[in-house]
């Protein structure tokens, strides 16, 4: 079965113990709750928190970036113009989201990119991944009457129970430039996907 630590090895941290036992899918349907108590844990001294938004005092957001709550920026962020973030999202430290960028319903760790004009939905991002302009987390079967997503475990398709849920991509995963990933992605540390494909676990 799934184990998240081993697509992200900062779960291995004593403060990530109450994640260490979620599915992905099931980390991501209760993201509104799981930010808000990080939020609750935050240091008062160290983040400025109006309307559930809670930024770090070293963190950038420029001027048209639209940030809905709750939500947690962490230390070093930056947050372009023009991005968007809403529906419960955590990021932690040194991660970028760049001017046109959606993040929707996803927990990003340490140094993770979103470079522009991307949308990412309902999904868990490991450390250092990095998602060139264009390419697309899809969340969402819209394209058939089952809603439901599916993603691939020892190579059969495993129901999730969820109908909407993007992708857990592991440490260090590099997504090209105007690739999409189909709802239910499970990519392993280091992967690779490259520019213009799009990855359907569903299709294998």
């Amino acid at each position: 079965m799934l184990h998240l630590p081993d697509y992200l090895r900062d779960l291995a941290q004593p403060e990530f113990a109450d994640w260490v036992g979620c599915l992905p899918w099931q980390l991501v349907a209760g993201a509104p709750g799981h930010v808000l108590a990080r939020q609750a844990a935050l240091p008062g001294d160290e983040y400025r928190i109006v309307d559930q938004v809670a930024i770090h005092r070293t963190a950038t957001v420029e001027p048209g970036a639209v940030l809905k709550g709750p939500l947690v920026v962490g230390p070093g962020c930056f947050i372009a113009a023009g991005a968007y973030l809403r529906g419960g999202c955590w990021l932690a430290a040194h991660c970028i989201i760049g001017p046109g960028a959606e993040l929707k319903t996803s927990f990003m760790f340490v140094g993770s990119k979103l470079a522009h004009f991307n949308f990412v939905g309902d999904s868990v991002l490991g450390r250092d991944v990095n998602l060139e302009a264009g390419s697309i987390v899809c969340n969402y079967r819209n394209e058939r009457a089952d809603k439901q997503v599916r993603v691939r475990l020892g190579g059969e398709l495993v129901a999730t129970g969820c109908d909407k849920f993007g992708a857990l991509i592991g440490d260090g995963a590099r997504i090209g430039a105007n690739a999409v990933l189909a709802p239910g992605a499970l990519l392993v540390p280091g992967a690779v996907i490259g520019r213009g494909s799009l990855y359907d676990a569903e299709a294998q």
